[in-house]
């Protein structure tokens, strides 16, 4: 039986409310704007519950900061959408995102049920994981179903179970190596995929972005991701494994955009800390020292550029402040004044 009581909200629990009612506000304009330009009715189906699904957080989240005296996020509204903007990305970009948006979800809601210590606060995370778990098998199917889906590399199975008996399993920095592992195989393709959707969202954004400056830094973003598919690209083909192969397509010509420059650079900034946690992870499942090297590497470019898409929405006004602790030096400060 669940205890209840009042214990007030943990740092960590206000942080996930936070950033969840950033993700699902933001989600609600993205869904909104794929809703009015898609054209397969199996793909509306499946983008109208995700809608629906969005927006029945928003109460609940409300709920959460108004108990507990929290000021309730602007997040996004809608002036960061134009409904009336042409189409900007086909049918399959937008089942490809359903999908994405089922494995980025299903990972973050993960990490918050594992935060959550509130029965409430609990019990909403995982109600959220168990439908999100639902969304996306429902776009796996979906995409099998039309002939879209991409699936990893296979290897062939061994004769026989093996134990390493020879530190060259750990790889050398430089040369010939070991074959890649299945972990390995996986997160370099998985992480090959990812980069290019990035690479055709980035593109879409790079055409419709007003500011001369966003589009200057869309375009950088589609070169880094089409440079990081390159490498992953070419350790699956040392193995002579299939990797994927960059394409533009997904994205029309339309120039006019359907969403404000404010809500792209929070797309794409939520892109990049999704790829940094990504990259720690494969790094973490890599053995081999030039995978290792590599994905420090490219772990390094995108926190650079991170750091500018920071200072891009600083500038702009556009950085919302998450909750942070009270300044207790500053507090005394005002005391003794």
């Amino acid at each position: 039986m669940a205890t209840t009581h009042n214990a007030p909200l943990s740092s960590a629990e206000i942080a996930q409310i936070w950033a969840s009612y950033q993700e699902d506000t933001m989600s609600i304009c993205t869904l909104r704007y794929f809703l009015e330009t898609v054209e397969d009715p199996d793909i509306t189906a499946l983008l109208q519950h995700a809608l629906e699904l969005s927006q029945s957080h928003i109460p609940q989240l409300t709920d959460f900061f108004n108990g507990e005296n929290w000021p309730v996020p602007k997040g996004f509204t809608e002036a960061d959408v134009n409904l009336s903007a042409p189409r900007l990305y086909t049918d399959g970009f937008m089942l490809m995102s359903l999908l994405m948006m089922g494995i980025v979800g299903v990972n973050g809601y993960s990490a918050a049920v594992g935060s959550s210590v509130r029965f409430d606060v609990h019990d909403y995370y995982s109600r959220c994981m168990s439908e999100t778990v639902d969304l996306h098998k429902q776009a796996v199917d979906l995409l099998l179903e039309k002939g879209m889906f991409v699936r990893a590399p296979e290897i062939t199975p061994p004769d026989q179970i093996d134990f390493v008996t020879n530190h060259d399993f750990l790889g050398k920095w430089m040369g010939d190596n070991r074959p890649l592992t299945a972990m390995e195989t996986g997160n370099l393709y998985a992480n090959s995929q990812r980069n290019i959707m990035g690479k055709s969202l980035l593109i879409g954004f790079s055409q419709v972005a007003q500011d001369p400056e966003i589009r200057k830094h869309m375009v950088k973003g589609k070169e880094i991701a089409e440079k990081h598919v390159d490498v992953f690209s070419s350790k699956l083909n040392q193995d002579d494994l299939p990797a994927s192969t960059t394409s533009d397509a997904g994205v029309t010509d339309a120039t006019v955009a359907p969403f404000s420059d404010k809500l792209m650079m929070f797309y794409t900034s939520g892109l990049i800390a999704t790829s940094i946690g990504y990259y720690g992870t494969a790094m973490a499942m890599s053995p081999r020292k030039d995978l290792i090297t590599d994905y420090s590497r490219l772990t390094a470019e995108i926190m650079k550029y991170s750091a500018e898409s920071a200072k891009i929405m600083i500038d702009y006004g556009w950085m919302e402040e998450p909750p942070k602790a009270k300044d207790r030096d500053q507090l005394a400060q005002k005391k003794n004044q």
